[in-house]
């Protein structure tokens, strides 16, 4: 989370006369209520009302009764927690009221009682006439087999609708969501906010697309109509965000996608593997515009918060010799103008409330207050838009805050008192502070706790300041004279850059993620976590005695407490670096001997195959995640990757390319020789081409050899193939892998039955068959008696909503006598050995298969199905020898 931020400037770490939290109640009393009635039915509103004059009135009996005055504290805090639910318990239900009523909630809940229409059955359209209410979001699609394609929604407000083909007109003020697809997206790429339009759309419940805070989705058929255009504000900052844009078009990748999400949020050139990276490293506040940057530029414009109405003030303001009423207002229009660029986002909105609040105080002459400023903005804009209160952003953002502000001063004292330099102590006191109040909730959004997100943070405040400020005067001076923008632009590069690096070292850290469980469970336990370590950090960081105090600690115990410290330390390093070595006697993963790794990567395929020395594999394939790419080969020690093969060019086979070339040494990508579909193969040549690889082309005919012990063969695809057997599937490039002792392996992509056919009689009998496309129904079985493998691995994804691996090709492949693996039961799956005596194979679960299927049991439709020992059907019951990561008895 952003560090070091109060209302409207850098925080200052030290520590405040006194917080006052006579509005945290009463602000935590309508966050609560305006949540548990969002998802209200309209038919309790009577209740809720009814409810909401009770808990008013009683308030006012509070304060009037006799005797009130000698409880008047605790008097008016119940009286306003009471208030403020009631306020709240009244606002929510008149904000929601449009989800609810009028024609469009009527459509999209007779289309959900419908259920799938019938192929060929026309879908009802009506003619919608909506104001543009956000920017479009383009999201690309990671998963299934084109992958890349653009799928655009964009929020919007629905003023009239007319069913077609009656033409009826009803006039309606209700949320919806619109949603374009492919090239029909392309022309709502450019529109603003507050344009109005009229489009012909299919009507879905709001449940199927991206936002869930609408009545109904619109699935749009055909280009929108303009019947106005945006307003004179939303104009301006549609340009001065495209001028943005174009200032930095010079600049690096990194830089090019970094600086305009920073500055106003515009992350539509953002790289993909960035993007992760900031995600892996708690960084990701930074790629999209927050609280932080409304501070910074209110800091420059008045100083720091503590000083801004005292005569030691600093900040432009002062420089430029204005009143205080003259700064505070040009803070508040400044802060308009900031929240209309870079949009209402929920961390902007809590950053302006919260300064506005601070610029009233500054104006009126009133002491500033940090912590009331923080409640009382919370408090008005849930009432305002009660959506914030199950808004994740608007709750990371709160907490943040409220770390800063109120956890931050007294730590780094605490970290002063025990000789820390002054501005470290303040600066890890704060991003700490900030970490330790949101990582319960973030645990929940990305299942995982970043153990670099503190050491990144602090390496990354260095560049924050600067490069908001820079970006800001590109913004401004662009529309005036553009080549000083550009050339501004140039310095403002220099910390995106470095925003840029720190992202992408911290994320190549081998264990700088752990992996936590989710839900409640998730972040009860994170919060128990947080506690101990605050319980703990005393005791292993002891206070500096200060002259005259009482004797100082024996030194058995400081002799104590530094072994633990070091011990503690050497922990978190094997931790962070994961060396193979130590890793492998922790988990028994992978296993000694192993030959090639089937990964559990989701819906998609990657294989490793090794090449006789202990961090060097050859790639076939990366699956739709880079995470779970790169996840994979952090388990298996790869560092190097002499080749990076991929079967073809469907997105579940190559969208995880970044993960494999994140931090390893890669000799070169070889791809099949159909560019289908076009778009990933342009991502692949992309990928490729930055990271300085040459991408060829396999064939059959090909032979390589790494090292020597592994060589393969190229058997598809062949010359004319796509005549033979057209589609990207049958362009998949096909291997019969060998070892030295023997052992033969067919690795066959996601050949269909057509080119399966065609390698009939060519390959002869193995001992272990990739099945092709991920166990589908559609497989050639005179093919797969030929090969009668004894090992048949499936790589799946657990719930794919393909039904793969298909039971019926599941059940001939063990009526064949083979051992059936597969990785949404088992996780990563090992072959070990090197020759049909000594084959074998062991399993490594991820969390999610261990928390499924704890442990593993024979039969079809147990978690480990791997047959029985002999290699002829399912074992009836399980080892318990077996463990997770154990080799298992080979199939004979």
């Amino acid at each position: 989370m952003s560090v070091a931020t109060t209302p409207f400037g850098p925080a200052v770490a030290s520590r405040s006369p006194g917080a006052d939290f006579r509005l945290l109640l009463p602000a935590v009393s309508a966050w609560a209520v305006t949540a548990a009635l969002l998802r209200l039915e309209p038919g309790y509103a009577a209740l809720v009302l009814t409810a909401a004059g009770v808990a008013a009135l009683a308030a006012v009996l509070l304060l009037t009764r006799p005797g009130g005055l000698r409880r008047r504290g605790a008097s008016a805090t119940l009286a306003a927690v009471l208030l403020t639910g009631a306020a709240a318990a009244i606002a929510t239900p008149l904000h929601t009221a449009a989800l609810h009523r009028g024609p469009l909630p009527e459509l999209a809940r007779a289309s959900a009682a419908a259920g799938p229409r019938a192929p060929g059955e026309p879908s009802p359209v009506v003619e919608v006439e909506l104001t543009v209410a956000g920017d479009p979001k383009v999201h690309t699609s990671r998963g299934g087999t084109v992958g890349g394609q653009a799928l655009l929604t964009v929020d919007a407000v629905a003023d009239r609708v007319t069913p077609l083909p009656d033409r009826r007109s009803t006039r309606t003020r209700t949320p919806v969501t619109v949603m374009a697809r492919g090239a029909e997206g392309e022309p709502w790429q450019r529109l603003l906010p507050s344009q109005r339009l009229a489009v012909e759309a299919e009507v879905r419940p709001a449940g199927e697309g991206h936002d869930t805070e609408s009545a109904a989705l619109l699935v749009v058929h055909g280009a929108p109509r303009q019947l106005a255009p945006p307003s004179l504000p939303q104009r301006i900052a549609g340009r001065l965000r495209e001028g943005l844009r174009t200032a930095t078009d010079g600049l690096p990748a990194d830089a090019r996608g970094l600086l305009p999400g920073l500055v106003v949020g515009d992350t539509s050139r953002l790289p993909d593997d960035l993007d992760d990276a900031f995600r892996a490293t708690d960084l990701v506040h930074l790629v999209a515009v927050s609280g932080a940057n409304l501070a910074i530029v209110l800091g420059a414009l008045l100083g720091a918060p503590g000083q801004a109405g005292t005569p030691e003030r600093r900040g432009l303001a002062a420089v430029l010799g204005l009143s205080l009423r003259t700064g505070a207002l040009l803070g508040t229009a400044l802060t308009l103008a900031f929240v209309t660029v870079c949009r209402p986002e929920p961390s902007v909105l809590r950053a302006a409330g919260t300064g506005l609040i601070g610029m009233l105080a500054l104006a009126t002459g009133r002491p500033r207050k940090a912590v009331p400023a923080l409640a009382g903005a919370v408090l008005v804009l849930v009432l305002l838009d009660p959506f914030l209160a199950r808004s994740f952003g608007f709750l990371l953002s709160v907490l943040a805050t409220a770390g800063l502000l109120v956890l931050g001063p007294h730590w780094a004292e605490a970290l002063r008192a025990r000789r820390w330099p002054h501005h470290l102590a303040g600066a890890f006191a704060a991003t700490a502070a900030a970490q330790a109040l949101c990582a319960p909730v973030t645990v929940v959004l990305s299942g995982h706790i970043s153990l670099v997100g503190i050491p990144c943070n602090l390496l990354a405040e260095l560049a924050v300041a600067p490069a908001t400020l820079l970006g800001f005067g590109v913004l401004a001076l662009q529309p005036l004279l553009p080549a000083l923008a550009r050339l501004l632009a140039e310095p403002a590069g220099l910390p995106a850059g470095w925003l840029a690096l720190v992202a992408r070292r911290g994320a190549e850290v081998p264990g700088g993620q752990l992996t936590w469980p989710g839900g409640w469970f998730g972040t009860a336990t994170v919060a128990l976590a947080v506690l101990a370590a605050c319980w703990a950090a005393p005791l292993l960081l002891p206070r500096r005695r200060e002259p005259g105090s009482p004797v100082p600690v024996p030194a058995r115990r400081s002799w104590a407490r530094a072994l633990v410290t070091a011990v503690l330390m050497m922990v978190l390093l094997a931790v962070l670096l994961r060396p193979p070595q130590l890793i492998r006697i922790a988990t028994g993963w992978p296993p000694p001997g192993w030959r090639l790794v089937m990964c559990d990567i989701g819906q998609g395929d990657m294989l490793a195959l090794a090449t006789g020395e202990p961090d060097s594999a050859v790639v076939i394939d990366a699956g739709p995640d880079p995470n779970a790419a790169d996840r994979c080969l952090r388990d298996l020690g790869v560092t190097t990757v002499p080749l990076l093969l991929l079967t073809h060019f469907h997105a579940d086979h190559v969208e995880g390319v970044p993960g494999v070339l994140r931090g390893r040494r890669v000799g070169a990508v070889e791809g099949t020789t159909l560019d289908d579909p076009p778009g990933e193969a342009a991502r692949v040549t992309g990928w490729a081409a930055g990271a300085g690889l040459p991408l060829l082309r396999a064939g059959r005919g090909e032979r390589r050899s790494v090292g020597a012990e592994l060589a393969w063969d190229v058997v598809w695809p062949v010359p004319g193939a796509a005549a033979e057997a057209p589609g990207p599937n049958n362009a998949s490039v096909a291997l019969m892998v060998s070892l030295t002792g023997g052992l033969r392996m067919a690795l066959l992509g996601d050949l269909e039955p057509q080119a399966q056919s065609a390698l009939l009689g060519r390959l002869g009998k193995v001992d272990v068959v990739k099945v092709a496309h991920h166990g589908s129904a559609h497989q050639d079985w005179d093919l797969a008696g030929a090969l009668r493998p004894r090992l048949a691995l499936v790589s799946c994804g657990e719930g794919n909503p393909y039904g793969h691996p298909s039971p019926k090709t599941v059940d001939h492949l063990r009526a064949l006598g083979a051992t059936v693996l597969r990785t949404d039961r088992e996780g990563d799956i090992a072959v070990t050995g090197d020759s049909p005596a000594t084959l074998g194979a062991a399993v490594h679960p991820q969390p999610a298969h261990a928390a499924r299927h704890p442990r593993a049991h024979g039969g079809p439709g147990g978690a480990g199905g791997t047959g029985g020992a002999d290699g002829h059907g399912p074992a009836p019951h399980a080892h318990p020898e077996r463990t997770p990561g154990a080799p298992r008895a080979p199939p004979t």
